[in-house]
């Protein structure tokens, strides 16, 4: 029995984290390759010259990937949820008749 080693999980509650993407970033790049694969299909599907659809789905990739990681690094692993739910609150409550708060009673 005493051969046996345990070893211990010690990232039991860290986030998901690969290659400095955190979290939800990582589907979110997953889904941008997989849109930008059916964009190369149709473009070359559609008969356009194969370098100027590499070229294309390379640039778009590039911008793709960029914007990603930087949505990660500024906003971190729960941000796009907070900003998400702080744009729905809405800046003022307006209330110009007293009857709602006499009806409390």
């Amino acid at each position: 029995m005493s051969d046996l080693i345990y070893t211990i999980n010690k990232g039991i509650n860290k986030p998901i984290e690969f290659k400095g993407l955190k979290a939800q970033y990582i589907w979110y790049l997953g889904g941008g390759v997989l849109v930008l694969l059916i964009v190369f299909a149709v473009l070359y599907i559609a008969g356009l010259n194969s370098f100027l659809c590499i070229g294309v789905i390379g640039l778009l990739g590039f911008g793709l990937f960029t914007w990603i990681y930087r949505l990660s690094r500024v906003h971190g692993e729960h941000g796009l949820m907070k900003l998400r739910a702080k744009r729905s609150v809405p800046p003022v409550v307006k209330c110009r008749s007293r009857q709602l708060f006499k009806k409390i009673n």
